[in-house]
């Protein structure tokens, strides 16, 4: 019987519906062999980076050296030495409300704001649950977990406390009830529990403290309260002195009281240390509550009490504060955001001896800082982790993998100039867990842009994240110094800098940034400080006007020097409407029209003054689109940089403009209705009824303001004959959202003036302009520079090109002459001309590439990087390098040799040049569109990657363009995601999943096998200090550390069975069953092996550490013996 094989029937479907070629095409790609199967990918979430988003609590494991950060959407991350990150998840997405680790074991205790508790198992790479307890009856409010305990005490709203065995997860019988625990007399209910903890140097004394003010000291053994502590003030947080005599707590009113355990009347002593001391001796006044405070003792001097809090009231507009009290002096440390939580971390982990406090972590609502206690001032450490992604908000985000290998050192070296001083001379302090194993060796780089203008480059290696250098592009610009100043940023008030697009070229290290304030920048890199000059600018006029002629001729070449001709405004008359293309330093001062509009003034004053640039990325060119007729500028929504040609493309709603960077001249200014030959196939009919003539295309809406189209998300076609269903209704409302997520919002936009006349051909991106004009917009949203054949015929040879997408899915092809010889390059003019459009497809165009006849890409030319600051010679001996890449084949007997690879929102193409004939076609989505899509390698061939609106993440091979991988990944539900999504070759992607941070993901098969190999490891073996030494007569008159046996306390057998409707046990995905169950393949046993080697030889270690130990002992025991009886044998006894 024939085995019936699913792949290949849909491979068949898949080639059947989507080649309608000309046969001769067809037979040539035929012989394209396509080594890229299905089985090379797979999707899997790899690493999350950056900072947890809304932490709500912390907990440190000070043997493991370990810190956990739990969030209010349910999340864990995990942080280790700098590179040992982990991420895992609660699945219910309730808050993380305290987290407790079982100290030196590899686990941790979850509780969550839904009364249920977890157990985490962290001796593998990808955390699991072991157990869970979910409370049915009563809330959670509080969990302490002792040291070397296997009993979790659990307080709860009711003011009653349950005790948990970890190991089992299930409840004991034992139960300290509220109404046993206060006094008869009281009438009111004490309120939550709100502090646990036992005695440190009598663990069968349990410490309670209530809401209220109560706190209660409870002897375990005889089930009832010792003393019973009352003050009128709410109790926030409660800590002990180590020698379990004394315990502060903090209060409501701003004062901590200092409590003797044996004298309950009243505390032995009341502080308030942010109240101001009347002078009469009375009470200070009342402050801010202190939510925490911490008593640290020290061998050689004064104890530490560190607090949060407590501020006066009078401090209105304060920063939140870290109070530390040492001795007599008292230091007041003020953060950036609003503290969470922070713990004191200490020498040792046994409560009953000096604690040693070296280092105080704070949680920040947006930040995590560390304290160092052991210097004056207290300085903080650097932090190692990558958790400065919000510090801006990211606006576009870039992933490159495979880049140049000296590319990151070079980078480093720039970066690390750029590093704050005054940081702690000693090493991060949370320094656990150990790197992963992988193979994965090949340099990434991710580059961010955000919202104040910054550009950061990241080292994105081996599954880590650091940063290696930040760009600030707001330094270009004049800063305003008053609100009468402000008047110029009229596109977006609140972040005129931000960025908006980029595009960077890793081989040249050319960088080309667009900032929303409709703006360009291209930067050159050099290692060397460039002497202060002033910033060449261009100002470029682009206007989306047609005159009653007709178009020009697109095959025509276009004069180099000179921008195309664009008709005037109505509004100016005959003022000509070209783009200023003389550079000039500075001063931009307003131009209005003759009826008080503005007129050719950008939004951004560049810097007037010579501006210093430091080693990095430098200035080469700002060119700045100006106000036309009194309406803003268009943002820019594409952008592309070639440094061998030494072009800067970008275009928008109105257009597109081509500038030589070298020259810094204006190449071309067209609209996208000139892109159009006379006689085009493609060439739209007028959608206004109000005009004779409309520019054509679909893309920006009313509602957006001044958010035009941005990067590479469009509105779907609004053409589309697809049936809506109420699924596709709630899709085409998401897809419309995420078009909108990727634009850089503003809420108060400039006006025009309401009296301008209505037969204004000015294209304005304000409310004035009507829903039917909006829908005639068409953009330029995708370019790609190339080296391909400029026209149709047989004969032709392949020269420098480039490729223009628009929002309504054409693609148009502009040649490029360059001037012979690179001697002539700064010389002679540049010369662009329109080759006509080569396809057209659904929805916009999102990427573009060109493939060469074994399908193998073709990457634009580039210059090898070199050092603009460099020497003469040095420059020559870099330059001589450079060598044009060869171009590619001539066409020969009128066979095709290049395929051009076409992706827009809503399908894609492969069409054979020079013949511009179609050879595959495939629709991607019906009832979604594409967000990003990218051509990128894989396992050594090419093929699309795809992420559409409704979550789902493809790829499709070239060129037959059969897909090879479908997955349902993300919900419809974050816009964020929409803005930062990004592919990169050899199947790595990235989107930013909060605001705080970035979560990577892979497609590739080989990856997702080697992933628990790159993993960093949490949990390592070591042992456990030793307990503090008791003393001679400690020992033997009792004044140790009072040890107690809970397992005859809170044990079945003593204390009998739980109420089984208190709380549900969930066996956990994460037991050693489940993990036998879910691990699979080599990688897996031989992780288990290890762990279980691991644990064997630890155990063994401590079992020869114990036999070597006794037979000391008991060969000491037996020499002092020997001693005593050689010195006593020979004496009488009255001698004694």
């Amino acid at each position: 019987m024939k085995k019936f094989n699913i792949r290949k029937v849909l491979d068949g479907l898949t080639s059947s519906s989507s080649s309608a070629a000309h046969t001769g095409a067809a037979k040539e790609n035929d012989a394209v062999p396509e080594s890229l199967q299905s089985e090379h990918f797979q999707l899997c979430k790899t690493v999350r980076h950056g900072f947890p988003h809304q932490p709500s609590s912390m907990a440190f494991d000070p043997v493991q050296k370990i810190l956990a950060v739990g969030t209010l959407n349910g999340a864990l991350r995990l942080f280790g030495r700098a590179g040992v990150e982990c991420y895992c998840q609660h699945e219910s997405g309730a808050g993380v409300i305290q987290l407790q680790f079982l100290i030196n074991e590899g686990a941790l205790v979850s509780a969550l704001a839904d009364d249920s508790i977890h157990l985490w198992n962290l001796r593998q790479k990808i955390p699991a649950i072991l157990h869970s307890l979910k409370f049915n009856r009563e809330r959670i409010t509080y969990c302490h977990l002792p040291f070397q305990s296997k009993w979790l005490y659990i307080g709860t709203e009711r003011g009653n406390i349950h005790i948990v065995n970890v190991e089992s997860f299930t409840l004991s019988g034992y139960v300290i009830m509220w109404n046993k625990a206060i006094e008869l007399s009281t009438k009111t209910h004490p309120g939550p529990v709100v502090h646990i903890s036992d005695n440190p140097m009598d663990e069968g004394k349990l410490l309670i403290g209530y809401e209220c003010g109560v706190v209660v000291l409870w002897d375990l053994k005889s089930k009832k309260a010792d003393y019973r502590y009352n003050y009128d003030e709410a109790i926030h947080s409660v800590d002990w002195h180590h020698e379990g005599k004394q315990f502060v707590c903090s209060h409501s009113d701003g004062t901590l009281t200092t409590w003797n355990i044996r004298t309950p009347a009243k505390p032995t002593q009341i502080i308030t240390p942010h109240g101001k001391q009347p002078k009469d001796g009375k009470k200070p006044e009342p402050c801010k509550p202190i939510l925490k405070v911490e008593y640290k003792t020290t061998r050689a001097g004064d104890p530490f009490m560190v607090l949060s809090g407590g501020l006066s009231y009078d401090t209105v507009g304060r920063r939140a504060c870290l109070t530390v009290m040492h001795g007599k002096s008292t230091a007041v440390l003020e953060m950036d955001f609003p503290i969470v939580d922070f713990l004191t971390l200490c020498e040792t982990p046994y409560p009953n001896d000096f604690q040693e406090p070296y280092a105080v972590v704070v949680l920040l609502e947006r930040d995590l800082v560390v304290i160092d206690l052991g210097q004056i001032g207290y300085p903080i450490f650097e932090n190692p982790y990558p958790l400065s992604i919000h510090e801006s908000p990211v606006t576009c985000c870039e992933y490159f993998a495979d880049c140049p290998a000296e590319l990151i050192p070079a980078l480093y070296s720039v970066g690390s100039r750029q590093k704050r001083q005054g940081y702690s001379k000693k090493d991060w302090p949370i320094n656990g867990g150990n790197w992963g194993q992988g193979t994965q060796s090949y340099p990434e780089i991710v580059i961010t842009g955000h919202a104040d203008g910054t550009i950061k480059f990241w080292d994105a290696s081996a599954l880590m994240l650091q940063v290696l250098y930040k760009l600030k592009t707001a330094k270009v610009f004049e800063k305003a110094r008053g609100k009468e100043e402000k008047a110029n940023t009229d596109i977006v008030d609140e972040d005129p800098f931000a960025i908006q697009t980029l595009c960077w070229c890793p081989e040249s290290r050319m960088l080309c940034v667009a900032g929303v304030s409709a703006h360009v920048i291209v930067y050159r890199f050099s290692k060397q400080e460039a002497a202060a000059a002033n910033v060449q600018l261009l100002e470029v006029r682009m206007q989306c006007e047609l005159s009653d002629t007709d178009s020009p001729d697109t095959g025509g070449e276009q004069t180099p020097t000179q921008a195309s001709s664009v008709p005037p405004s109505p509004q100016e008359g005959d003022a000509p409407a070209t783009a200023s293309s003389q550079p000039s330093a500075g001063g931009n001062g307003s131009n209005p029209s003759s009826d008080g509009q503005r007129d050719n003034m950008p939004c951004l004053q560049v810097r007037s003054s010579p501006l210093k640039q430091s080693p990095g990325y430098q200035v080469e060119l700002v060119v700045q689109l100006v106000w036309v007729g009194g309406e803003p500028p268009q943002p820019i929504t594409s952008l592309a940089i070639n440094s061998s040609y030494g072009l800067v493309v970008f275009g928008n709603s109105n257009g597109m403009a081509v500038v030589d960077y070298l020259q810094q001249t204006l190449l071309l200014n067209l609209g996208t209705s000139e892109l159009y030959g006379a006689s085009e196939p493609y060439q739209r009919q007028p959608c206004s009824p109000r005009k004779a003539r409309q520019p054509s295309g679909a893309l920006c809406d009313s509602s957006d303001g001044p958010n035009a189209a941005e990067e590479r998300c469009k509105s779907p076609n609004s053409g589309s004959t697809s049936p809506c269903n109420s699924d596709d209704e709630r899709k085409a409302k998401f897809i419309k959202k995420a078009r909108m997520s990727r634009k850089i919002s503003s809420s108060n936009e400039h006006k025009p003036n309401t009296d301008s006349k209505d037969n204004s051909f000015s294209r304005s991106r304000s409310s004035s302009v009507t829903s039917i004009d909006r829908e005639s917009r068409e953009a330029v949203c995708a370019f790609c520079f190339c080296e391909t054949f400029p026209r149709k015929s047989a004969d032709g040879v392949p020269g420098p090109c480039v490729l223009v997408g628009t929002s309504q899915g054409s693609v148009m092809l502009l040649a490029i002459s360059l001037p012979p010889g690179d001697d002539q390059r700064l010389i002679q003019p540049v010369g662009i001309s329109s080759c006509g459009t080569v396809a057209r497809l659904k929805g916009g165009i999102l990427t573009m590439a060109l493939l060469d006849a074994a399908g193998a890409a073709l990457p634009a030319s580039y210059e090898p990087w070199y050092d603009p600051n460099a020497s003469d010679e040095e420059k020559e001996k870099e330059r001589s390098r450079w060598r044009r890449p060869a171009s590619p084949p001539s066409s020969q007997e009128g066979h095709d040799s290049q395929f051009a690879v076409l992706c827009s929102e809503k399908q894609a193409k492969v069409v054979a040049v020079p013949s511009q004939t179609r050879v595959h076609k495939h629709n991607i989505t019906e009832s979604s569109f594409v967000l990003r899509a990218d051509v990128v390698q894989m396992a050594g061939a090419n093929c699309i990657a795809c992420f559409c609106a409704n979550g789902h993440i493809m790829t499709l091979s070239l060129p037959s363009l059969r897909p090879l991988l479908d997955v349902n990944y993300l919900p419809l539900t974050d816009m964020r995601i929409a803005r930062t999504f990004c592919f990169s070759s050899l199947g790595q992607a990235l989107y930013l999943t909060s605001p705080t941070e970035v979560q990577r993901i892979t497609y590739s098969q080989e990856t997702c096998d080697n992933l628990q190999e790159m993993l960093s490891e949490l949990f390592t073996p070591v042992e456990t200090p030793e307990a503090p030494n008791r003393g001679f007569f400690k020992g033997l008159f009792g004044g140790g550390a009072q040890s107690l046996d809970r397992e005859d306390l809170f044990g079945e057998t003593a204390s009998g069975k739980a109420s089984r409707s208190l709380a549900q046990h969930i066996p956990g995905p994460g037991n050693m069953e489940g993990m036998k169950g879910a691990a699979s393949g080599v990688v897996g046993d031989l992780a288990r092996a290890r762990v279980a080697l691991d644990e064997r030889g630890q155990k063994l270690g401590e079992l020869e550490e114990r036999t070597a130990a006794m037979m000391s002992s008991a060969e000491s025991f037996s020499k002092h013996a020997h001693d005593m009886m050689q010195k006593y044998k020979d004496k009488k006894w009255y001698q004694l």
